[in-house]
């Protein structure tokens, strides 16, 4: 199955974010992509974690159900990384990845259970948890090419929901981001290069890139990685599309030469 990724630069116009996004997908099918995978926030972008997120429940968020009629045409899978939904019960919102299939329909969705609070000594700080609540649910839904986990941004520093998603069944993981300047440049490639490695999954992972209003900037490199670690696509710095094909055999092979996940042991402290 050839998957694509693709990298945005979305800012705080839904309207245009969905307009860009619609024009790749259909580029990206054009070049026989059969399932695409949108990076987080993909339909609307914050500056600061101050600035407010526009009201939207399931149902009818704009970017969600432009998605549905678009994979429905296409007859194709899409992956949307993040949009925002309306927590009735916090007030909040939740980060949620959607699952599109090639019906139009909802196939999974996946609240993110991590969420972004960082403090940096010259006073660049995150604050995700003041407007998302947070998820408590893990997701590994099923694609044509194999068993997908779902995840976003952040959750890539916790290990152990990979493993668990492997264990799950997943043989694919998505990890659709919107990493920062900072933490990508020291993190991004061998945290994803780390979790591939450590499941014998394909890793999908699909970024913002540029600046986005303010001081926001997002590090881009969207990457594909095979279950060996072996890095199949980087999107660079800048917008665009890659591509790999996703072949279940590969994983198989990784699997059968390191069979860690059948290799965990009681310890105590």
């Amino acid at each position: 199955m050839k998957v694509a990724c693709i990298q945005i630069n979305s800012g705080d116009d839904v309207a245009e974010n969905i307009r860009i996004i619609d024009a790749q997908i259909r580029k990206a099918h054009a070049q026989g992509a059969q399932l695409v995978a949108l990076p987080e926030n993909a339909f609307y972008m914050r500056g600061s974690d101050g600035q407010n997120i526009p009201e939207h429940s399931m149902d009818s968020h704009e970017g969600l159900v432009a998605m549905q009629s678009l994979a429905k045409e296409l007859q194709c899978w899409i992956v949307i990384g993040s949009l925002f939904v309306r927590d009735a019960k916090s007030g909040k919102h939740f980060n949620r990845s959607v699952v599109v299939a090639p019906t139009g329909a909802v196939q999974a969705h996946y609240d993110k259970i991590h969420l972004f609070d960082a403090d940096f000594n010259d006073g660049e700080c995150y604050r995700e948890s003041a407007s998302i609540a947070a998820g408590a649910q893990s997701v590994v839904t099923p694609l044509p090419c194999g068993m997908m986990g779902l995840s976003i941004c952040y959750d890539v520093r916790f290990a152990h929901l990979y493993r668990d998603l492997a264990k799950a069944g997943a043989t694919i993981l998505s990890v659709p981001a919107a990493f920062t300047q900072r933490t990508g440049l020291a993190h991004w490639h061998v945290l994803l290069r780390a979790r591939a490695i450590e499941t014998g999954c394909y890793v999908i992972a699909p970024a913002q890139c540029g600046t986005h209003g303010g001081k926001r900037r997002t590090y881009g490199h969207s990457l594909i990685v095979d279950p060996w670690g072996e890095v199949l696509a980087d999107g660079g710095e800048q917008v665009g599309i890659v591509m790999a094909d996703i072949d279940p055999a590969r994983v198989a092979m990784a699997r059968n030469h390191l069979p860690c996940l059948q290799h965990d042991r009681e310890y105590g402290f």
